[in-house]
């Protein structure tokens, strides 16, 4: 397991970490917000514009960063809706995205700000 394995693994507040490469068969990506057809990283950081992109569907959102005892939970948050899925780590760039309230604090300053590519997400909700 690598540096960083571990540290995305706290970040997203995973419900389990392996090293085994995550399921093939993703239902969408996690992605920066962009006009560009290529997919985009973004940065783990409270407001962040990030789309998730199934097909030609895309569904705006943004990232909701709570903190607590240095540890950081990164939710996604669909435009429009007020329901919370927390990026629950499933494998290198891939996660699960499941609905749960937040944990913690509002993280503040644009923290952590670490900047992760696009995600694989192989739990999809119905939007």
């Amino acid at each position: 397991m690598n540096i960083r394995h571990i540290a995305t693994c706290a970040l997203v507040g995973a419900l389990s970490c392996t090293t085994a490469s995550a399921d093939e068969n993703a239902c969408a990506t996690l992605a920066g917000t962009t006009n560009s057809t290529a997919l985009q990283a973004f940065q783990v950081r409270d407001g962040e514009p990030v789309d998730l992109i199934s097909g030609a569907k895309t569904v705006h959102g943004k990232l909701l960063v709570f903190g607590e005892n240095g540890v950081f939970r990164a939710y996604w948050q669909p435009e429009n809706s007020a329901e919370k899925y927390v990026l629950a780590n499933a494998g290198d760039n891939a996660v699960r995205l499941i609905s749960t309230p937040p944990q913690g604090s509002p993280a503040a300053h644009g923290e952590p700000g670490t900047t992760l590519g696009p995600l694989r997400v192989l739990s999809c909700p119905k939007l």
